[in-house]
Order: C-alpha cells, then sequence, then structure tokens
C-alpha cells in the first residue's frame, strides 16, 4: 500500500509541475500555452472574488496558478511530509477552483474530469497520510 502512495503521490506531483510548467511558457507546447491562456481570461471574469471588487488580470491569473502548480507540484513529489501535506492542501484548492470555474461557465462536465480526478487523488492522499497519523498516535 505504501508503494502505491509513494507513486499516486510522485505521478500526481510530476503531473502538476508539467501542467504548471505549460502554463508558464509556450516552449513546452505552444497550442496547449496558447489555449490556457484563451481560458484563463474566461477564468478571470468568473473568478469568486470580482464581487468584491477583487478585478485579476488574466496572464497574471495564470502564472500564478503556474507557479503554484510548478512548485506545489515538486514538493508534491519531493519536499518533506510536511511540505507534501501543505503542497497537497493547496493544490487541493486549485482544483477546486478549477472545477467551479468549468461550472460557472457551463462548460460540459467531461471538462471537468481532470480537475476532479487530481482532486479526488489529493484528497485520498490526504485520508491515508491522516489514517497513519492515526495509527502512529495509537502505537
Amino acid at each position: 500500500m505504501a508503494l502505491v502512495v509513494v507513486a499516486v503521490r510522485g505521478l500526481l506531483g510530476l503531473f502538476f509541475m508539467l501542467m504548471g510548467g505549460m502554463k508558464l511558457t509556450d516552449r513546452i507546447s505552444p497550442k496547449l500555452y496558447a489555449e490556457a491562456v484563451d481560458e484563463f481570461e474566461k477564468f478571470a471574469d468568473v473568478f469568486p472574488l470580482n464581487d468584491m471588487g477583487i478585478k485579476l488580470d488574466p496572464m497574471q491569473y495564470l502564472l500564478m496558478v503556474g507557479w503554484i502548480e510548478l512548485i506545489g507540484g515538486l514538493l508534491l513529489a519531493f519536499g518533506t511530509k510536511i511540505l507534501q501535506e501543505i503542497s497537497n492542501i493547496i493544490l487541493s484548492i486549485i482544483m477546486m477552483g478549477a472545477i467551479y470555474s468549468q461550472l460557472v461557465l457551463k462548460k460540459p462536465l467531461y471538462m471537468c474530469i481532470p480537475a476532479s480526478v487530481c482532486l479526488g487523488l489529493l484528497l485520498l492522499l490526504l485520508f491515508v497520510w491522516g489514517r497513519d497519523k492515526e495509527k502512529q498516535k495509537e502505537e
């Protein structure tokens, strides 16, 4: 079981590093970068804090999410236990925001699948880590 958790954590971390890198530069995939720029223009319009007067610049929003995913993925894959847990929580919040944005924009439900799967795996890791902490306290 521990090997499966390590594998899921490592693959998920590498996935987030790749996705974050694709949001930061067009050198990985110019087509996907252009699509991300277009999507984040829409995401900035439905950002939850817009109602409170906080308007995001789409490019700054894209860069912020890209850096969070890149660094969060790096820490999730290779960080210490506490850094893994912190990055997991932050990446979970990012995935919740992605799902929220897709739903508010009335995108087809299948567009939410990647973020939902990532969120599910992140929450599963948090559950397993919490369960392991409880076992250690009992012993």
